[in-house]
């Protein structure tokens, strides 16, 4: 099976494959009032790079992901992956290039309680319509990088939270995505447990040259990354580009 790192990219900026978002706005009609989530946004990220995305609550951090992921429309503005405008595309056609570019990984882990841990990994994979031995064989290498083999046929009731993170990291990376999305992957679970997701994180980012975007509240959290975008109000107020951690 074609890995996506195997695939050539679509477009590239001066050399570097991008993530761009031009100018992009989101607002939510809730009755008669309009309450904009994201106000005319520039953000440009490198594929490969780590980036963390902090701000108070309210600030537009979520939407900015899910808008990032080709799961919410914008109002305006364009945001293009590798030379592909993904609100320009068919919903179908979108629909596939997330599924074969992005994972996603989510603070309440979203995992379906009648399947396994196996099952849970495959859905994606179930989903896009590939064949049951390809499933099983990509679920079994996706929990062996999250140190999970030995609970596959567990359902998440059998797994402490930090497990269920875990399996819902695995799912995130079973289709081998260019892109990982992670909405405050820790924010469920004891900090010791969170520290070991973020050094999970941190390891595939480097091993599988993922580029990861994290929203966070998390200062720690944040050091990981090469680079903090700051919101507030919906916009980009700040951007600070770190040094990269040496993540062991």
């Amino acid at each position: 099976m074609e890995s996506v790192q195997d695939r050539p990219s679509q477009s590239t900026q001066n050399g570097v494959d991008m993530i761009t978002m031009n100018k992009v706005s989101k607002t939510y009609e809730i009755g008669d009032t309009k309450v904009c989530a994201l106000d005319n946004v520039d953000l440009e990220i490198e594929m490969g790079n780590f980036i963390a995305v902090m701000g108070p609550s309210g600030s537009g951090k979520s939407t900015l992901l899910y808008a990032l992921g080709g799961l919410l429309t914008p109002t305006r503005g364009t945001i293009t992956i590798g030379g592909a405008s993904i609100y320009k595309l068919k919903p179908r056609e979108r629909a596939k290039f997330v599924r074969e570019n992005i994972g996603f990984i989510f603070q309440g882990f979203e995992l379906m309680p009648y399947l396994t841990a196996a099952e849970n990994v495959m859905l994606p994979l179930y989903l896009a319509g590939r064949p049951s031995s390809e499933q099983k064989e990509a679920s079994q290498k996706a929990l062996e990088k999250v140190g999970l083999t030995n609970r596959a046929s567990h359902k998440p009731v059998e797994l402490s939270g930090g497990e269920q993170q875990r399996v819902a990291i695995a799912r995130g990376i079973v289709n081998n995505p260019r892109i990982l999305l992670a909405d405050e992957p820790t924010g469920n679970l004891d900090q010791k447990t969170g520290n070991e997701i973020m050094q999970l994180l941190c390891r595939l980012h480097r091993e599988n040259k993922l580029t990861m975007i994290l929203v966070t509240h998390d200062p720690t959290n944040a050091k990981h990354a090469n680079k903090v975008v700051k919101m507030i109000d919906g916009q980009i107020g700040n951007v600070k580009v770190l040094e990269e951690m040496e993540v062991k």
